[in-house]
């Protein structure tokens, strides 16, 4: 039976997509823009509009958490032969949550756990992945503009997540499931700015960035809402450690990949102007 992966242009999705074609899984890709996908030889990919071709043949899949139209993809999952569905959430998701990040991942889990379909929530915290958002200005200017140097957060690495993803899709015990997932350190953002400098070998500075253009930059990821929650997280997060957690590892049996290890294998993207 074929494993349908969503988003297939998503950091996390490409690498799980990698990692079921290693396992030896059959592979079906869906994708809003199919032809920009430019994955491996062997996956099926196919328009993301089409939930017939989509889910054609499907027993598994994983879903990334856009609440819009997901009840209905998720019921026709079910008539389709669909028996379990993995959701990347994120950490703290709760339907009722004031933080509209929080929310909207709430409302997806509702969803899902309301489908009648056996499923696995992966909650996963700061993505290692956000850091290439700084890599246009690495390469430019040498330096990351934010307001936030002393904002805390375990960032995880994009192939963890896609391993436990494997798991829950591919083994046993993982039904109806929360996983919440974290890095192995707490780092700030100047952490991983310096990092990043040792990993290229070439000095980076940190900008302080006024708020106001902060908040612009952030627009290109969504809402006003979204990015006020966005702020506000950053904010909460300035000199407050967070504590990571040991699903991975108690999953897994060795420990998360570090940030590091994320800088060397994206080293390219803070090197190679496109």
């Amino acid at each position: 039976m074929t494993i349908l992966v969503t988003g297939a242009r998503g950091h996390v999705a490409r690498s799980l997509i990698r990692q079921l074609l290693a396992a030896g899984e059959q592979v079906r890709a869906a994708s809003k823009d199919p032809a920009a996908t430019h994955l491996p030889t062997g996956v099926d990919v196919v328009d993301a509009g089409s939930a017939a071709l989509a889910l054609d043949g499907v027993d598994r899949m994983f879903l990334y958490a856009d609440p819009q139209g997901l009840a209905a993809f998720l019921a026709k999952a079910r008539e389709a032969g669909v028996r379990h569905v993995v959701l990347l959430s994120a950490a703290l998701a709760d339907p009722a949550a004031t933080d509209a990040i929080a929310r909207m991942h709430g409302v997806a889990e509702e969803s899902v756990t309301a489908s009648g379909l056996s499923w696995t929530a992966l909650r996963p915290g700061a993505f290692a992945t956000n850091a290439l958002g700084w890599a246009p200005e690495i390469i430019a200017e040498g330096r990351v503009s934010s307001p936030f140097p002393d904002t805390h957060s375990a960032p995880i690495h994009e192939a963890d997540i896609a391993e436990i993803a494997l798991k829950a899709l591919t083994g046993c015990g993982h039904e109806n499931a929360v996983y919440t997932l974290t890095g192995p350190d707490s780092l700030t953002q100047r952490d991983q700015m310096n990092t990043i400098a040792r990993v290229i070998g070439k000095p980076i500075e940190w900008h302080l960035q006024d708020l106001e253009t902060h908040r612009q930059a952030l627009s290109r990821w969504g809402s006003p809402e979204i990015v006020e929650s966005l702020v506000q997280n950053s904010i909460t997060a300035i000199n407050t450690p967070e504590t990571p957690t040991t699903i991975f590892a108690d999953l897994t049996g060795k420990p998360p990949r570090t940030f590091a290890q994320w800088a060397e294998d994206h080293k390219h993207a803070f090197t190679t102007t496109n």
